[in-house]
């Protein structure tokens, strides 16, 4: 057979085309798949193509339609008009607000907001790309070595998302072969980060460092790394860990200690420089430090410090730092200004201190269940019913005080609580005037 015959033309070629579509339309039907040019999708349930059947969407829907019914006014996503501080504008009337995590009242502040002025003036509102592939800007590395600085270790990587800093660290560092432990309390982007990472997870008690061990002597050999994973200041219950015990299991487990100080930077020790000097421990005691520029901060943002391996490692390969786009110059310059103030001012660290101090004895003093409270910045009312959390919510709104609900499932209903936020710009007789008004409910 020569070459010539081999190819097929005209006539005979179309027939080949027609009897191969027809055959290939049979085997779809015969498995119930259609090519998309003859048919949609058979037999496939709504729910899988609307979004309105989404089951998350529908647990909020029902939600929301029961709360309704029961005349309780949706708490959240209030209209703020102005800086949020202790008193907060919500439809042109004052409040005084527990909802902000403006700790130290530096979100605001003049010096803060000109910082963030001249550095738009210079370098735009956006950084515009990602740092590792279009260069970053002087305040962004400055920022960074101030936050290094502060915990005095090798150095720092600033991430755009607190949240995302927590997912893309964890789900680098760590994989199939690693152990994670956490705290039961700890923060949703942390568990994020462990399922991102695909490592084995394990909880052990709130602030339980015998918890924590007896899990470690159980199953470390089991695993690689193994990390754990503990919060400076818890934020649905204001308490601290024993961060020396912790250190002290990690190195005997050769473990990496993580502590997460969204909530703590800015509240603990005397000059607000976290966990680490409430305790007066080495910056280099702890393997990671992870930590969010959004709170006393006066920024947007997340940020892990450490030594330089962790950091060069997380800057050449976390997809939240190589794929997303740098801090935007402005919030880096207000978070800079925000820590040369908190170093130069201590009086705000001390004020804070003070009134959250005041407000916990005066709601103890009142019969308010503060659960775990230790008096740092965080302060819940447990109420112990989601229903009844909104709707006290919605009475002292009611009463000028704007403080949020927090309800299942975010906690446990048993746990459903008013979560108070103090700022050192709060008053005594703001703090006194919402402890009485919940009291006599």
């Amino acid at each position: 057979m020569t070459k010539q015959n081999i190819g097929l033309v005209g006539h005979a070629k179309e027939q080949l085309v027609k009897r191969f579509l027809a055959r290939r339309d049979n085997l779809a039907q015969e498995n119930n798949v259609l090519p998309r040019s003859t048919a949609g999708a058979p037999n496939i349930p709504d729910k899988f193509f609307r979004f309105d059947k989404f089951p998350g969407y529908e647990r909020v829907a029902i939600t929301q339609a029961a709360v309704q019914r029961m005349g309780v006014e949706n708490p959240f996503f209030k209209s703020h008009d102005g800086v949020a501080n202790a008193v907060s504008y919500i439809d042109g009337k004052s409040y005084i607000n527990f909802s902000s995590y403006n700790y130290l009242g530096l979100s605001g502040d003049p010096r803060i907001n000109q910082a963030a002025k001249e550095a738009i003036d210079r370098y735009g509102t956006s950084a515009s790309a990602s740092r590792l592939v279009a260069g970053e800007r002087p305040v962004q590395r400055a920022l960074e070595r101030r936050l290094a600085e502060l915990y005095e270790v090798d150095d720092c990587l600033v991430f755009v998302s607190g949240h995302a800093t927590n997912v893309t660290t964890i789900g680098t560092l760590f994989g199939p072969k690693d152990l994670i432990l956490h705290d039961s309390l700890i923060h949703n982007s942390v568990i994020e980060g462990i399922k991102l990472s695909g490592a084995a997870r394990r909880v052990f008690n709130h602030s339980d460092p015998e918890s924590l061990e007896h899990i470690l002597a159980e199953i470390r050999g089991q695993f690689e790394r193994t990390l754990i994973v503990i919060e400076g200041l818890y934020s649905m219950d204001g308490d601290i860990p024993d961060l020396p015990r912790f250190i002290d299991i990690k190195q005997r487990y050769k473990a990496f200690l993580m502590v997460d100080e969204a909530h703590s930077l800015g509240v603990l020790g005397d000059t607000g420089r976290g966990l680490r000097e409430h305790y007066k421990l080495a910056g280099k005691a702890v393997d990671i430090w992870m930590g969010t520029l959004s709170k006393a901060l006066a920024g947007c943002g997340g940020y892990i410090a450490g030594e330089q391996a962790l950091i060069d490692h997380l800057k050449y390969t976390a997809p939240g730092f190589v794929y997303s786009v740098g801090i935007p110059p402005a919030m880096a310059a207000a978070s800079l200004k925000a820590i040369e103030l908190m170093l130069d001012e201590p009086y705000r660290v001390t004020a804070l201190r003070e009134r959250a101090d005041y407000f916990l004895s005066q709601a103890r003093r009142q019969g308010i269940d503060t659960g775990l409270s230790q008096g740092y910045a965080v302060i819940p009312a447990i109420i112990g019913s989601s229903l009844k959390a909104a709707k006290l919510s919605q009475k002292l709104f009611q009463q000028g005080i704007n403080v949020q609900p927090i309800i299942h499932p975010a906690v446990e209903e048993k746990s459903a609580r008013l979560r108070f936020f103090l700022s050192c710009q709060h008053a005594t007789l703001q703090i006194d005037r919402a402890i009485n008004i919940l009291s006599g409910f």
